[in-house]
């Protein structure tokens, strides 16, 4: 019987939540005719500095997944997939960047932690239109989560960091 419990518990705790995949998000920002490609990105020891720098934070990975948005063979935006602890386990947040660096909209992709500590869809609205130069401060720039401090400062954590990829890597 203790064997059980102790698998049922292992078992509940190993659940991850996919919301919807990336390439779902950006269709439904971007609509079904857009072309997605997805690649993976390796940071060299200088782009990595600079993100770093940008993001005013260290930067776990080196390795990112970017998705390039193209409308009629021409690029109109990225998304930045990024990995952050929320509490205890990770989310994935998808921020689909235009071309000037200001933010079109950004997604759950991926949510761990148990569903009420997740944003909603108004709470995540409040990053459209942000661009590398709003520090994103909970409590400041963004209203926290109530429940949820430490989801809200991971999602701006999150998006800060795909903002500073899209700036040192991203831009042309």
């Amino acid at each position: 019987m203790r064997y059980f419990l102790l698998s049922l518990l292992l078992l509940s705790s190993l659940h991850a939540k996919l919301l919807m995949t990336p390439f779902e998000a950006i269709h439904l920002v971007y609509g079904s005719k857009v072309v997605i490609t997805k690649k993976n990105i390796l940071l060299k020891s200088k782009q990595a500095k600079a993100v770093s720098k940008i993001a005013h934070q260290k930067l776990k990975t080196k390795i990112y997944r970017i998705f390039k948005i193209q409308k009629d063979e021409t690029i109109i935006a990225y998304g930045v997939l990024t990995m952050n602890k929320m509490r205890t386990k990770d989310a994935a947040v998808l921020t689909m960047i235009n071309l000037e660096g200001v933010i079109k909209s950004i997604a759950t992709i991926a949510f761990n932690e148990p569903p009420e500590f997740a944003p909603n869809k108004k709470w995540e609205s409040l990053f459209e239109k942000k661009t590398k130069d709003d520090t994103l401060r909970i409590g400041k720039d963004l209203p926290t989560i109530t429940g949820a401090t430490l989801s809200a400062r991971g999602y701006a954590k999150g998006v800060r960091l795909a903002l500073a990829i899209y700036e040192a890597v991203l831009k042309k």
